[in-house]
């Protein structure tokens, strides 16, 4: 056993090796990303690890490997399991016979963007068990709980981090890998178990899913997993926490002096689903009043509140259903001091060991103690030092850059304005294009879903001019089905496919299109022939630092009839750069500059400031790419750019 610094996504990829897993599949998406991409760097042989098209691509694929009797696993982020469940619940129904887990990361309080859903509602749905890990030593050993639950119920296991867990860091215990099992694939034919051939068999396969539940529940339990302590002298509260939030209760009974303050026993949740119904029911004879504190949905909540109705509970269950606590964002400690005060338990002011200094707890008169000893206001900042706000954009060099600023050369050479012109955006990098200088699209849902937005803007009757952005992984991932419903029902729009080569904005993982030399065994597959195959009325490929040229094809597709493609084909500017490869060489001659910073107003690109003495613009060698956009807009030639030292 060594001892290592990892973060929770880097504890469940160790977990599972050491479970013995085969097939790991996933599709890169904060928070989630690191658990595949640490195990691509890792030499494991006799193992499968593949960044897969889409989840639901991924999940296929590990199901697979866990039918044929080994141990699988496949990871997404939480948006990424709405792809995945159309053959989530159908697998779940027919179970499974090797270990399959499916690691999903939840994001409350949005860290890294799209809705703030609750993946155990998903459990709650398919009848699946789900191991919630507080911590990221919890994170590793319950990967391998995982893998023995679901091989001991015959049923998938969602293993669900939250983005704390997810990507904090800490010193874990780590055992050496354990090496796959050596057996013969199952290959077993029964229409019964793998198909949904009829109502008897779908009826008879949700009985059993059922029944694999019910099994879960009684195996958790001697597991474990769910850790009640009664005070054994005093009932006024128990508190319930589920997940991460089990930290700041340590947190918040701390301030009282001890982990386990006289009069409060708690429930330390690590499954929602199966609910661990006969710790609530000792908890509720024990206790008058029950503080319940999970993030998002007030799923256990319900069920104690259940379990309180059934057993003749007449206490009060405090959280979210009372209106005391938000179902919005991620928890912190002054959430937990906000239940304790609603319970009418007053924390109490006490010497801090070894400093001299007076923590103060909150109470109900001082619900800003906390924050305020620590010198913070409410959004945890220091008193009086606020971050200059800094607008989200892409990095120096990027090619999306000459992509957004040609689509705005483009509406306007056809006579529109920005405001008349539906730009429909997309997942990944692209999307940066909402935000200034550009300003530019106008939406952003679900990956490929910006194709099928804009053909939706065109029935409704628009009449001016409908753009789609995507990238090239988004392409692969789920914008072929939209784009070929356009071009089969001859809806007009142009759809500019942004091709960087990479999956970007997650940590530069491979895709279908990325450049074969860094494929390994797989293939790579040519965006251009795939686009080409399906027939657009126009295709057009342009390198988006080719400005002039860019521009012309957008305007041209804005002014032609049917579907219009535009393949916007350049590498991503970091991963060049790392390769020693730049467009360019860009400068700034100082006497010509007015500092009238049309460079930096226009291109955003933080490779641009001003000079120290602040009288000229400069650029950051160490930045710049060399792709000479900014020079485009120079009205006095004082930015200069050339192709010498395009490589190094």
């Amino acid at each position: 056993m060594n001892r290592q610094i990892l973060t929770g996504n880097q504890a469940v990829a160790l977990g599972a090796l050491r479970s013995g897993v085969k097939v790991v599949t996933g599709y890169p998406g904060t928070p989630s990303t690191g658990c595949l991409a640490h195990l691509l760097t890792l030499d494991l042989p006799g193992r499968h690890v593949e960044w897969s098209t889409n989840e639901k691509v991924a999940f296929e694929i590990a199901a697979g490997a866990a039918w044929a009797g080994h141990r699988a696993m496949c990871t997404m982020k939480m948006s990424g399991v709405n792809v995945a469940y159309d053959a989530l619940i159908s697998i779940a129904y027919s179970g499974t016979n090797g270990g399959l887990v499916i690691f999903v990361a939840d994001d409350p309080g949005v860290s890294a963007g799209m809705p703030e859903q609750d993946t155990r509602g998903f459990a709650l749905m398919s009848h699946l068990p789900m191991l919630e890990p507080a911590t990221q030593a919890e994170a590793y050993d319950f990967a391998q709980r995982a893998f023995e639950l679901s091989e001991t119920t015959g049923a998938p296991v969602f293993l669900r981090l939250t983005t704390a867990v997810a990507l904090g860091h800490t010193l874990v215990d780590v055992d050496e890998p354990a090496e796959p099992r050596e057996i013969a694939p199952i290959l077993e034919k029964d229409i019964h178990r793998y198909t949904k051939a009829g109502s008897a068999i779908c009826m008879e396969q949700h009985q059993a899913l059922i029944e694999r539940l019910d099994h879960a529940g009684r195996v958790v339990r001697a597991m474990g997993l769910n850790r009640l302590h009664l005070d054994p002298e005093d009932g006024t509260l128990g508190i319930v926490a589920v997940g991460a939030v089990n930290a700041y209760v340590s947190e918040a009974l701390a301030l009282a002096g001890t982990e386990s303050p006289p009069g409060i026993s708690t429930l330390h949740v690590a499954t929602t689903v199966p609910f661990p119904r006969d710790e609530v029911r000792e908890l509720l004879e024990h206790c008058e009043t029950i503080l319940v504190l999970e993030e998002l949905e007030p799923h256990v909540e319900r069920g104690i509140t259940i379990v309180a109705r059934q057993t003749g509970f007449n206490g009060r269950i405090i959280g979210k259903l009372d209106g005391t606590l938000s179902p919005i964002g991620e928890y912190g400690l002054e959430d937990v001091v906000k239940g304790l005060e609603a319970c009418g338990f007053p924390l109490t002011t006490r010497q801090d060991s070894g400093t001299g200094n007076i923590a103060t707890s909150p109470t109900r008169e001082q619900p800003q103690a906390v924050l305020a000893s620590a010198n913070c206001d409410e959004k945890g900042l220091e008193a009086g030092v606020h971050p200059a706000p800094r607008p989200i954009t892409v990095c120096a060099g990027c090619p999306h850059r000459g992509t957004y600023l040609a689509v705005e050369a483009a509406v306007k050479k056809a006579g529109l304005s920005k405001d008349e012109v539906m730009v429909t955006g997309d997942i990944g990098c692209t999307i940066l294009g909402m935000n200034p200088p550009f300003d530019l699209l106008w939406n952003e849902v679900s990956m490929g879903t910006s194709v099928s937005l804009a053909q939706g803007y065109v029935h409704a009757g628009l009449t001016t001019p409908v753009i789609a952005t995507m990238g090239d992984s988004t392409f692969f991932h789920g914008g072929i089905p939209g784009l070929v419903n356009a071009i089969q029902h001859r809806v007009p729009l142009t759809l500019v496919v942004m091709d960087n080569g990479w999956t970007s904005m997650t940590g530069m993982q491979v895709n279908p299109g990325t450049d074969g030399a860094f494929q390994g065994d797989s293939r790579r597959i040519d965006i251009e022939a795939v686009l080409r195959g399906f027939g657009p009325d126009r295709l057009d490929v342009v390198d988006p630092y080719d400005l002039d040229g860019l521009t012309a094809a957008i305007a041209n597709g804005l002014r032609t009839p049917g579907v219009k493609v535009v393949l916007a084909q350049r590498e991503c500017a970091i991963q060049a750069k790392r390769r020693g490869i730049v467009a360019g060489h860009t400068e700034v001659q100082p006497d010509k500059c007015v500092l009238c910073k049309r460079c930096l107003k226009i291109t955003g690109c933080p490779a641009l400031s001003v000079s120290p003495d602040g009288t000229s613009m400069v650029v950051d060698q160490s930045l710049c790419n060399g792709c000479g956009l900014c020079a485009a807009f120079c009205p006095t030639g004082a930015l200069t750019h050339s192709m010498e030292g395009a490589a190094t």
